[in-house]
């Protein structure tokens, strides 16, 4: 199974091979490794692997936590391939069909972010939803600018789409919360997005 891993971890040489070894000897497949993060003496990485078989989010956990000074904050499956480009995909369909720019990046954000949905609101109106996204959703005091939120049981990017009145919500129920370096690439997707893109979806 495709699993992505956060992993804070002491920064120092060798600690980013050691965390690759422990991996390795539990029979996980490294496919890529992305840096979010370096300061006061800790790395945040997100590993994808492959993992044989079956395996629990809380088995990993408890395995990699065993390597000394490592902290694992989150492991949640994913469809993020490695080697894949899904930010370049998604803008290619929105400049061949800019009219359901907002719709296309809705629909492409989960896959993108990590995520289980993600919709575009106008004030209480979803204007349109990705497969699993409530019906209804309330957006308390909807942000000025991109931020992040806990709401019950989901972490939440909040993501304004000035251009188009709209509010553009994504929530992931499985894994940590959202770190900035994902807020900030969403973020930047949105505003090449809305460029592109001139006309409001119709409401789904």
């Amino acid at each position: 199974m495709l699993l992505r891993l956060r992993v804070s971890l002491p920064d120092r040489p060798g600690g980013l091979g050691q965390v690759a070894r422990s991996l390795g000897a539990l029979g996980a497949d490294i496919l890529q490794v992305t840096v979010l993060e370096r300061e006061t003496g800790r790395a945040v990485d997100d590993f994808t692997v492959s993992w044989p078989g079956k395996v629990t989010p809380d088995e990993v956990r408890d395995r990699l936590s065993a390597v000394p000074g490592v902290r694992v904050e989150g492991v949640w499956p994913t469809k993020d391939l490695p080697g894949s480009a899904p930010d370049y995909d998604l803008l290619m369909h929105v400049a061949s069909e800019p009219s359901r720019g907002i719709a296309t990046l809705v629909d492409a954000l989960p896959g993108l972010c990590g995520a289980e949905w993600s919709m575009a609101l106008a004030g209480d109106v979803v204007r349109h939803a990705s497969l699993g996204a409530p019906e209804v959703f309330e957006l308390l005091e909807p942000p000025l600018r991109a931020a992040t939120r806990a709401a019950d049981d989901l972490r939440l990017m909040l993501l304004p789409v000035t251009t188009h009145g709209l509010h553009v919500v994504v929530a992931r129920a499985a894994g940590p919360h959202f770190h900035r370096a994902e807020l900030e690439r969403a973020a930047r997707i949105v505003a090449v997005v809305s460029k592109l893109s001139s006309v409001l979806p119709t409401p789904n």
